[in-house]
């Protein structure tokens, strides 16, 4: 044994006595990925994570020179991407990796649905997803606003009011959110304090939570690869499954470092509470489909109001996503299970096409 070789192994004992690290190691080398023609569904997960570190470091910097008020915000950033070397490239940096993150958090959602992984023992595994998902939407929703800049502000002004429909808690939830009964300064340091400090906490929690559960029960097999026993055989998980793993990272990073540098991020003019709303203004994509959705609705429908309806609608989608492992009833190994397949995919079509309307069909005014 030579003296480095020596040296990683002794380093290896003492951090093994004191923190426990061989029944970590031991998992991940037993851990094995079945081979089939769905593998490569299961790349997504860790290219969220991947994502989800790049905001999280390019956050970081951007700390180092972000302001939380209303004063400054907007000139913080404009300071930030003017000035300071390479501060245009961190803010799109990390506005695409957002952007990219919730893209990649949709298909790895509905990729599970169709494959039917969240069937027990992954039930949990599948409701840690679900809750990570709202949290990234979350994330999109408070850092919008923090560059205080005239989109983001009418944007969230129109966000608010949304929750201000629901029945009974609305008003509160909207005041609760706004920090006041409108958007102004105290919002802003209300979504700066959400943004940095309690939805990192909540996501690595959960993170932690998942990635745990998915090194518990391993990789699932789709019913129909299991009913038919197409399966190629298994690849371990570390090196081989890792390996090809971080070349899907390097092909991420690739692709978010073309766009940062080719679609820098903008900044627009500022927030100004006196001004009125820009025609044509419209959320983030991810949102689309639900803005579009409630402007499509009659003002009354069987004498209640469509737009709290709508929201109403929306939430027990989110339910039904959440307890999807429970209301499907047929488990056994290999079982189909055709009605939740269709229900996925009318979820997905509908997300489109209500997005491609709210872009070009018919614009929010």
């Amino acid at each position: 044994m030579t003296m480095k070789s020596r040296w990683y192994h002794e380093l290896g004992n003492w951090l093994d006595d004191r923190i426990g690290l061989a029944p970590l190691s031991d998992m991940a080398r037993k851990k094995e990925v079945p081979l089939h023609r769905h593998t490569i569904w299961y790349y997504l997960g860790g290219m969220t994570l991947f994502l989800f570190l790049i905001q999280l470091s390019t956050g970081v910097l951007l700390l180092f020179y972000y302001r939380p008020s209303a004063e400054e915000a907007y000139e913080s950033v404009q300071f930030l991407m003017a000035e300071v070397q390479f501060g245009w490239l961190i803010r799109s940096i990390h506005a695409w990796a957002a952007n990219l993150m919730v893209f990649t958090v949709f298909i790895h959602l509905f990729s599970v649905f169709l494959l039917k992984a969240y069937r027990a023992p992954r039930d949990l595994t599948w409701i840690t997803g679900v809750i990570l998902f709202v949290l990234t939407l979350a994330f999109g929703f408070t850092g919008y606003l923090l560059p205080w800049n005239e989109l983001a502000y009418f944007a969230t002004k129109v966000g608010t009011e949304i929750v201000g429909v629901v029945p009974l808690i609305g008003g509160f939830a909207r005041d609760l959110a706004r920090g006041g009964t409108d958007v102004t300064g105290a919002t802003l340091t209300r979504f700066y304090a959400i943004h940095v400090a309690l939805l990192p906490a909540a996501i690595i929690l959960f993170i932690g939570l998942h990635l745990f559960l998915v090194q518990r029960h391993g990789m699932s097999v789709p019913p129909d690869i299991e009913r038919d026993g197409s399966t190629r055989g298994v690849m371990k998980f570390v090196p081989s499954f890792l390996m090809r793993d971080a070349v899907g990272w390097l092909v991420a990073l690739a692709v978010l470092g073309a766009l940062a540098a080719f679609f820098p991020a903008h900044l627009g003019e500022k927030a100004d509470s006196f001004a009125p709303a820009p025609v044509g203004i419209k959320p983030e994509w991810y949102f689309m489909y639900m803005f579009h959705t409630l402007k499509l609705l009659p003002s009354h429908i069987l004498g209640l109001e469509g737009e709290i309806l709508g929201v109403m609608a929306f939430a027990l989608a989110g339910a039904f996503l959440l307890l999807v492992p429970f209301l499907d009833r047929r488990r056994a190994p290999g079982e189909a299970s055709k009605l939740f397949t269709v229900i996925a995919l009318a979820m997905i079509a509908y997300i489109i096409v209500l997005t491609v309307m709210g872009y070009t069909a018919n614009p929010i005014q």
